[in-house]
C-alpha cells in the first residue's frame, strides 16, 4: 500500500469504458478516433479503494488522471508530454491534455509540434525542454486566468517567442471551454 493515501496505479488498459467515451465526446466534444491514440484507461487505488480514470502519460512515465467528474489528479511522477516531436519548429503549448485533445478535435492535421505542460507549475520543465531542443517560437494555447498569463511571461521572460493564442478565445475559460460553445 502506497504511504499518505497515495495513488498507487493497479491496471492501464488502452479500452475506456464506455462512460468516459461518453463524457469525452458528449461534455467535452472530443473526437475519440483523434483522441483514443492518447489515452489509456487508469485503474488506481488510494487507502484500499479502487479507482477509474482517464489517463494522458507523461515524459516520466507518470499519468495526469481525470474522471467523467470533477477529479483531476496525477500518477507520480508528474512531467510535460511533448507530442509530434517531427513537425514544424514552431511549438503549440497547452496547459492540460483536455486543451490539446480539443486542438486535436478541431484540426484537419496538426502541422506543429505540441507541448502539453499538464499544469502551469511545469512552466520551467517545458522551458528547459523547449531550449534542449534549440526551439524559440512557441503558440501559447493557455487558459484565459492570471495563472496562463503568468505562463506566457515566463516564457517570453525566457527569451521565447511567444503567440498568444488565448485571444482567439478570449471570452472563454480554456480552449475547451472555447471548442464546446462552437460544437
Amino acid at each position: 500500500m502506497a504511504a499518505n493515501g497515495a495513488r498507487r496505479l493497479i491496471e492501464i488498459s488502452d479500452t475506456l469504458p464506455p462512460y468516459f467515451q461518453e463524457y469525452l465526446t458528449k461534455v467535452r466534444c472530443i473526437n475519440l478516433e483523434k483522441a483514443m491514440p492518447f489515452l489509456k484507461c487508469i485503474s488506481y487505488e488510494v487507502r484500499g479503494r479502487r479507482y477509474q480514470a482517464i489517463g494522458f502519460a507523461n515524459l516520466s512515465g507518470g499519468y495526469e488522471l481525470r474522471d467523467d467528474k470533477t477529479f483531476k489528479g496525477t500518477i507520480a511522477p508528474k512531467d510535460i508530454t511533448p507530442i509530434f516531436t517531427d513537425r514544424a519548429e514552431s511549438v503549440c503549448i497547452f496547459e492540460g491534455f483536455m486543451d490539446f485533445l480539443s486542438f486535436l478535435s478541431m484540426k484537419e492535421e496538426i502541422i506543429n509540434r505540441c507541448l502539453v505542460m499538464n499544469s502551469v507549475s511545469n512552466v520551467a520543465k517545458a522551458i528547459r525542454y523547449l531550449n534542449d531542443r534549440h526551439l524559440t517560437h512557441i503558440r501559447a494555447l493557455l487558459d484565459n486566468d492570471d495563472a496562463g498569463r503568468r505562463a506566457i511571461q515566463e516564457f517570453a521572460r525566457a527569451g521565447f517567442q511567444v503567440e498568444d493564442m488565448s485571444r482567439y478565445y478570449k471570452d472563454f475559460k480554456d480552449l475547451n471551454d472555447f471548442h464546446v460553445s462552437r460544437v
